[in-house]
């Protein structure tokens, strides 16, 4: 099942549950189980590479189980549908973001000019400061 693109998941990774929905709602709520509890196995999933899955630990936090499972639970709308739906996509975007590789942070150095423009700058804010009391009575 593609949830993503480029994001490919094998149905067998992925279990969904029908649970009634928490909150107000009158007898829809009481009576029918609207809300969605998705569980992906990101630990034994092949779709994963290594990196990706290490970093999905990182950014699921607690969602994801001590046995590599990460659930997600919807009940923002009224409509069975329409949860399983925002479900998949808050996966979808889980693994999207896990899938990015952060650029690394490469320390550089000041410039010489960038430093003598800061130091000028504050030279010049102290004396401005200077200038602001009172006038000196002769």
């Amino acid at each position: 099942m593609e949830i993503a693109p480029g994001v490919e998941i094998p149905d067998g990774d992925i279990e969904l549950r029908y649970i009634r929905s928490p909150g107000p709602g009158g007898q829809n709520v009481n009576k029918v189980a609207t809300a969605v509890q998705l569980r992906f196995n990101a630990a034994a999933s092949a779709a994963l590479d290594t990196w990706t899955r290490n970093r999905l630990a990182t950014l699921a936090g607690r969602r994801m189980t001590d046995d590599g499972w990460i659930v997600i639970s919807a009940h923002r709308h009224r409509s069975q549908e329409r949860n399983r739906a925002d479900a998949f996509e808050r996966l979808a975007e889980l693994i999207v973001a896990a899938r990015h590789r952060p650029t690394v942070r490469r320390a550089t150095k000041p410039t010489l000019g960038s430093k003598r423009r800061r130091l000028d700058g504050k030279r010049s804010d102290g004396t401005k400061k200077r200038l602001r009391g009172r006038p000196q009575d002769d």
